[in-house]
């Protein structure tokens, strides 16, 4: 009985927060295809949780929940309130479909009358499943019809949302989206500005995959630097271009965080600093994946990342140390937060508590 009353004024302390718009979000992003079931999720390192992704029909525009996802969605934000009730979910929609994906995103803005059937059933997904808001995907906009559309969409996307919570009187759903975060990642200048900045509570900035073993395969790299000496792209060169030349202030940007990493192979496994020369670049690789291997982690505070090796193996990521040091830089920066990808590639939540713990209170 106790238990039970304690909670009850838990849920009641968050219930009013959850009223209020958001002050700073440590966020999580859950994917459905990872293998980590709901139950299996540690809400405690978060205020606010993405479950990803629900779907776009690519004939009606309207938000869909496949139907392996169903229930798991469904039961998301039950599930992870009973461990925190503070946490706030949100639906993402969308995701890294490629061009095909970002076809049907494009075409969907195209019209008021595909992004009313967008926007009114994404509405109705999201109450339906207790979700606190709703995060659009949209890998990438890629033009100047894309830009103009994009910001129609968040216009009549937040003018939904605040007339449905009238009429509801639930509280207004929260709306964020996930952007590119680098001209690295895709041309920034395709994304309305003034648009995202006056109708979206969240900007989560994907500041990560800026140098990949796919796409340099002849050298290690720091995936996601958060500076760059060398003149080229980094996290903080993004986030100054998202907040400085699209004008999206920093209490809405939410710099973004990738708990995996990328592997290499080292030409020579006695020469194996950043920039160092390899045969081939070995695609991506979880953060929990490269602490299996053993090797002791590198740091080098100049491009803010680590790395390690294990013979001609070679990993570059995030660690404890660049983890804590970028989330440092976020709330100096005066930014809303950040939110990584994904919690289910973590190591035992140590890099979710690092991060936590690094933003405070």
């Amino acid at each position: 009985m106790e238990n039970r009353k304690k909670q009850s004024i838990a849920i009641a302390i968050c219930s009013v927060l959850m009223m209020v718009a958001e002050a700073s979000i440590k966020g999580g992003y859950w994917f459905s295809g990872s293998g980590m079931a709901v139950a299996d999720i540690n809400p405690n390192p978060f205020t606010n949780l993405f479950c990803a992704f629900a779907n776009i029909d690519s004939t009606t525009f309207k938000v869909t929940i496949s139907s392996s996802d169903a229930y798991p969605f469904s039961i998301f934000t039950q599930t992870v309130q009973g461990k925190n009730p503070c946490v706030r979910t949100l639906l993402s929609i969308g995701g890294g479909g490629g061009p095909a994906l970002a076809a049907v995103f494009s075409q969907m803005a195209t019209t008021a009358a595909n992004r009313k059937a967008f926007i009114d059933s994404s509405i109705s997904v999201a109450r339906a499943n207790n979700f606190h808001g709703l995060d659009l995907d949209w890998e990438y906009p890629s033009s100047a019809t894309d830009k103009t559309n994009f910001g129609a969409l968040m216009r009549e996307w937040r003018a939904a949302v605040n007339q449905e919570a009238l009429t509801s009187g639930k509280p207004t759903l929260l709306l964020a989206a996930a952007v590119a975060g680098s001209d690295q990642i895709s041309p920034l200048q395709y994304y309305p500005g003034p648009d995202i900045a006056n109708n979206l509570d969240i900007v989560n900035a994907m500041t990560y995959d800026l140098f990949t073993s796919l796409a340099y395969p002849t050298s290690t790299q720091p995936p996601a630097p958060l500076y760059n000496p060398q003149g080229l792209f980094s996290a903080d060169q993004g986030i100054n271009q998202w907040l400085n030349t699209l004008g999206v202030p920093s209490y809405k940007l939410a710099l973004g965080l990738p708990f995996y990493g990328y592997k290499w192979n080292l030409s020579d496994p006695n020469v194996n600093g950043l920039f160092a020369p390899t045969t081939q670049g070995l695609g991506a690789i979880k953060y929990k994946d490269i602490k299996v291997v053993g090797a002791t982690p590198k740091y080098n505070a100049t491009f803010v990342t680590n790395y390690c090796s294990s013979g001609t193996d070679w990993y570059g990521y995030d660690d404890v140390d660049s983890i804590s040091a970028k989330v440092s830089y976020a709330k100096t920066k005066g930014l809303l937060g950040y939110v990584t990808w994904n919690v289910e590639q973590d190591n035992n939540w140590v890099l979710s508590q690092a991060a936590s713990i690094a933003w405070g209170v």
